[in-house]
């Protein structure tokens, strides 16, 4: 990510926790890869979209200093817009999940314990319980209210399916994983585990391996 540094002006922190801004954007393309290819909807990054968002507007601050007909410029104006693209495709399969389960994410989002990550942002939180009263009100006035009067509710949790966690992943394993504990395909076999080590990649079931996606130790692809 030569070009992201380029135009970075050199402005790193002391301290040890901030990222360059290489790493600023492995970090927003493994989440967008794992939230592209995970069937349900992750943590929300957004302290990570907000400082790619600070970044990008850097990096055209300093696109504007450089010198016209230079071909650094060009490569420059190629490198923000990949990253633009890949910022605005994260946020939108975000989007597209919320749409989708949006009851259970709901859901999900209020039965989480304090202290526990949050995973919706706030105004994604907003818009989850818009869409939510959006469509009850539109439900009651196509169909509840033309049906008869112990028919005219519904429960949105029952009416809109889940996220399927038994769906098969592909998977980049980043730390050694050991004793990963893999459940049965067919009656005839038993459970059994597997150790993934680093740099191996696999095709597993993703319940299994969901608390690794959120830790970082996998990485989906």
């Amino acid at each position: 990510m030569s070009d992201a540094s380029d135009l970075s002006g050199g402005e790193e922190s002391q301290e040890e926790d901030v990222l360059t801004p290489a790493e600023l954007i492995t970090k927003l393309e493994e989440a967008w890869l794992n939230e592209k290819f995970s069937p349900e909807l992750l943590e929300n990054k957004s302290e990570l979209v907000e400082c790619v968002m600070e970044q990008l507007s850097h990096m055209e601050e300093n696109l504007q200093r450089v010198r016209k007909g230079d071909v650094k410029a060009s490569v420059h104006r190629m490198e923000i817009d990949r990253i633009r693209f890949v910022l605005s495709s994260f946020l939108r399969s975000r989007l597209q999940k919320i749409e989708k389960f949006f009851p259970h994410v709901l859901e999900k989002e209020k039965s989480r314990a304090d202290g526990d990550p949050s995973f919706l942002s706030p105004e994604e939180f907003a818009f989850a319980k818009e869409y939510l009263a959006n469509t009850e009100v539109y439900l009651q006035a196509v169909a509840l209210k033309h049906m008869p009067p112990n028919l005219q509710s519904i429960d949105m949790l029952k009416a809109v399916p889940e996220p399927c966690l038994d769906s098969f992943v592909f998977l980049r394993v980043k730390e050694k994983q050991e004793n990963i504990l893999v459940e049965p395909e067919t009656d005839e076999q038993r459970e059994y585990v597997v150790d993934l080590d680093e740099g191996s990649q696999h095709l597993m079931r993703y319940r299994i391996i969901a608390p690794l996606v959120a830790s970082g130790a996998v990485q989906l692809i």
